[in-house]
């Protein structure tokens, strides 16, 4: 109850302010005809997409090269992050069902890589990291060679979960910081800076094959000194890869955008991330967790057979 009355007042407040003028680059190229396809797929298979929940700018573009995103557990959030799309409320229980749809989908669309992602759900006593696992046992089931990156939740006050998670057969392990520290409170209320910190750098301390990566959004009215000090604290973590993108308001009931930043300052984010060791970043206005991800999985590989 407090989750959501403390939702409504943060939207209620968000309400009030206006964002900047949109930007031409915003503007987004539609395929039809292949999300159609793509929709008939998962609709069969009864499977949610982030890409869908998300209001994903890079909906088409990866549905056009049959990438797609999938949600477990639901598309209802236990969180109320003043960023995000996704509905916050009650879950429903979970289906057991779900990891055997997931795997058949990802058969049926003959992916090399997937990712796999899920809402919060605090409500269970693991967070839902055995149902991530039983999902990445049914694809590995089924799809033996292909390639599996997650991207969790915090598992806040969850014991064992990391632990388990770390031993699935993952490839890349990603968990976004999201924001800078000094935002946490208006953009990922119920979160905590350190504790995500820390999900990073355990995973890879309890296994050190896996690649690990995290992403921001920018244009939340963080500083430049700030975004310096988050990168600073990921390479502590030993994370691999780092994700910035430009933050796209979803509603005027969530947070407002404070600046849409040019493309001249993702270069400059790219060259800030790359002299701080992280072997692979991704920085322009449209970049996003998953955006790619197969393409970037190659590239972490290359860089360290070659290494």
């Amino acid at each position: 109850m407090q989750n959501n009355i403390s939702k409504a007042l943060l939207r209620k407040k968000f309400a009030t302010i206006e964002s900047p003028v949109k930007p031409e680059w915003i503007k987004v190229k539609i395929q039809t005809d292949k999300i159609n396809q793509i929709k008939k797929t998962l609709k069969s298979n009864k499977i949610v997409t982030v890409c869908e929940e998300a209001m994903c700018p890079n909906m088409s573009d990866c549905w056009a090269k049959s990438h797609a995103t999938f949600m477990i557990l639901g598309d209802i959030c236990t969180r109320a992050c003043s960023f995000c799309n996704i509905s916050t409320g009650k879950p429903d229980h979970v289906d057991f069902t779900e990891p055997l749809r997931v795997a058949n989908s990802v058969k049926k669309l003959n992916l090399s890589h997937v990712v796999i992602t899920s809402v919060d759900r605090d409500d269970l006593k693991d967070g839902g990291a055995q149902h991530f696992s039983n999902t990445i046992n049914e694809i590995k089931l089924k799809c033996p060679n292909t390639t599996i990156e997650i991207l969790t939740p915090d598992f806040r006050n969850k014991k064992n979960s990391i632990e388990l998670l770390s031993k699935c057969q993952i490839d890349v392990f990603n968990h976004n910081l999201e924001t800078v520290k000094s935002l946490y409170k208006s953009v990922r209320p119920g979160a905590d800076y350190k504790h995500s910190l820390s999900i990073l750098s355990n995973i890879k301390r309890l296994n050190t094959k896996l690649f690990t990566k995290s992403g921001i959004m920018i244009g939340l009215g963080e500083k430049f000194s700030e975004i310096m000090q988050l990168m600073d604290d990921l390479r502590h973590s030993d994370v691999d890869f780092i994700t910035i993108g430009q933050y796209l308001r979803p509603t005027k009931n969530h947070h407002p955008v404070i600046k849409y930043h040019s493309e001249d300052y993702f270069r400059k984010l790219y060259d800030e991330a790359m002299s701080r060791g992280f072997k692979i970043a991704s920085s322009s206005p449209f970049t996003r967790s998953s955006f790619h991800a197969e393409d970037d999985f190659k590239k972490l590989k290359n860089i360290k057979f070659n290494a």
